[in-house]
């Protein structure tokens, strides 16, 4: 049997972006339901932050939901497994006040997971463990180490693995406790990344700006062989360009079209020819842009700046290479949560 696996979703993400959800929707009616339809999925797991804020959604946001993903998956006679995440639950410290099961149960084919259990799919049992928080941190793993199946399902923070690119998470779970399992999946890390044991899946597509050039999507799993296939989301939000005196005329703006861009510039003779090249871009319909012509960050002989970076990984290596007596770890963390505040589109 083969399984969808998808996670972190976000409905309701940038206070309810009607932009933002029309690039989501694409992705559901061109890749995603397609895909089921066409393979005969019938079983969906969610694992977890399936809605973006832990307190609250718009109105608007939940009809879009449930119009655009949750009725078509009841159509289709699809079970959707429902694991609560960090942003689903109320509270940070238990799951008890969730939003996936207070505002999903007109869905019969929903199944809601606030606490570990496990779930057998086909006839592979699979433990599902929710986000662990203080109140249910002992019984779950307690439920980890009393567990007879061989694979794990959750909403997991653990370290070691990568949180976005360019940021290791150096908190969290220890790994130990899930080396019992042949395989475990995860969501709450938006990047893929793993261990050979543990998989973080990443979530189905770009929302901020250190998404750029990562890719998303969603998986397929095989509970005969306990392996996963990626199906990749070929749409992207978010493009750097760079200038370096570029022909205007020869530039091909047509795949800006609602899109987010940034323009950086790394050679600029001509303004008027680089006015032109703006103005070209703004026409085919950008969503949004911003023009990068002065770095604050100079490259010199003691700080290598590789263009393959993205930002954050940059400043987490100038943190790294830099003498001062603070801790570095804060640092780094106060940094992430700026960034990823300016990298949010509104």
């Amino acid at each position: 049997m083969k399984i969808a696996i998808i996670t972190d979703q976000h409905f309701g993400a940038r206070k309810g972006s009607k932009f933002l959800h029309e690039y989501f929707k694409k992705f559901y009616d061109d890749v995603f339901f397609p895909y089921l339809k066409e393979h005969n999925i019938t079983t969906v797991v969610d694992m977890g932050d399936t809605f973006d804020n832990r307190r609250s959604i718009d109105l608007w946001s939940l009809e879009w939901a449930k119009e655009n993903y949750y009725d078509k998956l009841e159509k289709m006679g699809v079970t959707v497994h429902t694991i609560v995440g960090n942003h689903t639950a109320y509270y940070k410290d238990t799951n008890s006040i969730n939003s996936v099961d207070l505002l999903l149960k007109q869905y019969k084919n929903v199944e809601v997971y606030s606490e570990c259990t496990e779930v057998v799919l086909d006839k592979l049992n699979v433990l599902f463990i929710p986000w662990i928080n203080a109140e249910n941190y002992q019984d779950s793993v307690n439920a980890i180490k009393v567990s007879d199946s061989i694979c794990a399902m959750g909403h997991l923070e653990l370290n070691g693995f990568r949180a976005h690119r360019g940021h290791v998470m150096e908190e969290g779970m220890a790994c130990d406790v899930f080396e019992k399992f042949d395989k475990v999946f995860s969501g709450h890390y938006h990047t893929r990344s793993d261990n050979g044991k543990i998989f973080y899946l990443g979530n189905p597509y770009e929302m901020f700006w250190n998404d750029v050039n990562d890719t998303r999507g969603f998986h397929i799993f095989d509970t005969d062989t306990l392996t996963h296939t990626p199906v990749n989301n070929p749409y992207k939000l978010f493009y750097n360009i760079y200038y370096e005196d570029t022909n205007y005329k020869l530039f091909n703006v047509s795949e800006y079209e609602d899109k987010i861009v940034k323009v950086i510039v790394r050679k600029k003779s001509k303004p008027k020819d680089f006015e032109k090249f703006i103005d070209k871009l703004y026409s085919v319909g950008v969503q949004d842009l911003k023009i990068i012509e002065n770095f604050d960050i100079q490259e010199s002989e003691e700080f290598d700046i590789d263009e393959e970076e993205n930002t954050l990984s940059i400043l987490n290596r100038y943190i790294d290479e830099s003498e001062f007596e603070l801790d570095k770890n804060v640092i780094k963390g106060i940094f992430q949560d700026l960034y990823r505040q300016v990298c949010e589109v509104e």
